[in-house]
Formats: C-alpha cells, sequence, structure tokens
C-alpha cells in the first residue's frame, strides 16, 4: 500500500488545529484523511474506519485525557502520532510505553505533518518487525528446549546416544510429516504422565 492510499485517523477537539494536521496531509497527497474533535466513543470510531495510521493533537493534555489515549493505543495495533503543547517526562515514557510512534512536544506545524506521519509509520513498522523477531526467537527457543528435554528421555529410556536419539525424533517427524518440535512435546507429556 502506498503512502497515499493510506487511511488517516485524525483526533483533534479543536477544529483549527484539526484543519492544520488535515491541511498538511491533504497537501503531501493524503486523500483519505478523517476527522474527529470528540474523544470519547474514539475507539468505536477506529473499530469502524479501521485507519491505517492515527494522529492525535491534543493542545491542553490532562492527565484522564491522556490515560485514556494510552490506553487505547497499547490496543489498537497502528502507528499512532501524537501532537501535544506541554509535557513532562512521566508523558513521554507513558507515550512510549503505550506504543505512540512519534510524541511530538510543540511542533504543530503543517510542513511538518507529513515527514512525522512518515516517522510514524517506519518506527511503528520497525519495532512490529523487531518484536515478530524477538517471539520467533523465543518460540525457537523454546523449540529447542523441548527437543533436548525429548533427547534425555529417549536416551534414558532406550539407553541411545545423543545422536540416535535426535536421529530417532527425526525420523518420526519426517514420517508423521509434524514439526520435530511437535514430536518432541509429545514425548515430554507422555514421560510426565508415565513416570
Amino acid at each position: 500500500m502506498s503512502q497515499a492510499e493510506l487511511t488517516i485517523l485524525v483526533i483533534d477537539e479543536n477544529a483549527i488545529r484539526a484543519s492544520i494536521i488535515e491541511e498538511g496531509l491533504r497537501e503531501a497527497g493524503h486523500d483519505r484523511v478523517n476527522v474527529i474533535h470528540e474523544v470519547n466513543g474514539v475507539a468505536r470510531t477506529i473499530e469502524t474506519l479501521q485507519p491505517d495510521v492515527i494522529i492525535i493533537d491534543i493542545e491542553n493534555p490532562n492527565r484522564d485525557m491522556m490515560e485514556h489515549l494510552f490506553q487505547l493505543t497499547r490496543t489498537v495495533g497502528r502507528p499512532i502520532a501524537m501532537f501535544v503543547d506541554r509535557s513532562d517526562t512521566a508523558s513521554i515514557e507513558a507515550a512510549v510505553d503505550a506504543g505512540v510512534s512519534a510524541y511530538i512536544v510543540d511542533g504543530l506545524k503543517k510542513e511538518r505533518v507529513k515527514s512525522i506521519l512518515d516517522m510514524a509509520v517506519s518506527r511503528f513498522n520497525a519495532f512490529s518487525r523487531l518484536q515478530r523477531e524477538l517471539a520467533e526467537a523465543r518460540s525457537a527457543l523454546e523449540e529447542r528446549k523441548v527437543v533436548e528435554r525429548a533427547k534425555g528421555i529417549l536416551m534414558k529410556m532406550r539407553g541411545l546416544s545423543e545422536e540416535e536419539a535426535f536421529a530417532l525424533l527425526r525420523q518420526s517427524a519426517m514420517n508423521e510429516k509434524k514439526k520435530m518440535a511437535d514430536i518432541a512435546q509429545s514425548i515430554v507429556t507422555a514421560a510426565r504422565l508415565l513416570l
């Protein structure tokens, strides 16, 4: 999907500020821009609209509103750029923890909107890739641990060498057209039940 085809949701209680963001996006070639001025019920709007990117602009953020928005951003799984006029370290940390991709303090200018949007999307994609790679690495590590446990069980129960136990696991996986980790998990589970 090209940048111009993105569906963008702008959440801004201030109509003038929202028009600055919308104008900056449209000048950058974004046609699918939706603006809402009410924070309440925004979760339903996000669910209905399914935006690719969310831009939140808060002129005078209060703790309750920020917490509400951070709760929301944790669950949506999309790039989020947030403009605020003032901030403190705790708010910035909370925004990062909540998954906000770009947190801009006192920087709302029409000319900057496109580059900030691009940065938010890039950071979100990079972070998502890192999370995916971490999950894959953890999964591979867990599979490896299960295979090692299964090899240990086969070595002990059948008097096999480590290489023979591994070969038996691999052969069983090929015969049953399953992953070796699945066969290993079956052995570990069965051993728990029998021992």
